[in-house]
């Protein structure tokens, strides 16, 4: 019973350790300003397909774009994170098939944007 709970307690400690690593993944942040004309339904279209990108680019992990609060730059109203597994991925993500298929939905009715790319 002694080595049971000796064996538990080292592979709690362990977990411990392993999950104190700091992430190699890199959080994308866009900041969106909407066209005047874009409609909700629109706008829904885009953050629906970023929801998608990770089954199209297997370098994206998670996707984020519900708002909760925004204090972004100026005319800014969305910001849209992706989650992608290393530099490396971000990096080809550019120009890819997958970029290009969101993009035919989110430029036409992007005015401006920002981004900010975040790793450890």
């Amino acid at each position: 019973m002694k080595l049971l709970c000796a064996l538990s307690l080292c592979l709690i400690l362990l977990s411990g350790l392993v999950s104190a690593q700091p992430p190699s993944t890199v959080i994308h942040i866009i900041n969106v300003k909407w066209k005047p004309e874009a409609t909700p339904e629109q706008i829904k279209a885009v953050l629906d397909a970023a929801h998608q990108l990770p089954t199209k680019y297997p370098g994206i992990k998670r996707v984020w774009t519900k708002t909760m609060r925004y204090q972004g730059q100026e005319g800014m109203k969305q910001a849209i994170v992706m989650e992608f597994e290393s530099a490396a991925a971000l990096k080809n993500y550019a120009n890819s098939a997958a970029q290009k298929w969101w993009y035919d939905l989110y430029m036409p009715i992007h005015e401006d944007s920002r981004t900010h790319d975040i790793t450890n």
